[in-house]
């Protein structure tokens, strides 16, 4: 069962924040992740949900996302990722 991560996140510093752009996309393709939404602005609906930017991955599996959350070589990117914005990430399984 495919697994997805949902990332709500506002910058707070850009210029700390490059470094995190440029080089997660090659983890997330080795645990076999891809972008299903990548930084986009989304329009709230309903609800008072206001994320002021969005990204949604899909891994083949719980598993991978699992493991691509844990992997020691990218425990650096998510400190600057913690350092650099304020962010909100659930981990949600899909359907099929």
């Amino acid at each position: 069962m495919k697994a997805y991560l949902v990332l709500d996140l506002t910058v707070n510093d850009f210029v700390g924040f490059r470094k995190y752009i440029a080089e997660i996309p090659a983890h997330i393709a080795r645990h076999g992740g891809r972008y299903i939404v990548q930084g986009v602005q989304p329009k709230t609906i309903e609800g008072d949900w206001h994320p002021e930017r969005m990204v949604i991955l899909e891994f083949p599996a719980r598993e991978k996302a699992e493991a691509f959350l844990g992997d020691p070589d990218i425990q650096d990117l998510f400190r600057i990722r913690h350092s650099t914005t304020t962010s909100k990430l659930v981990l949600a399984e899909g359907c099929t």
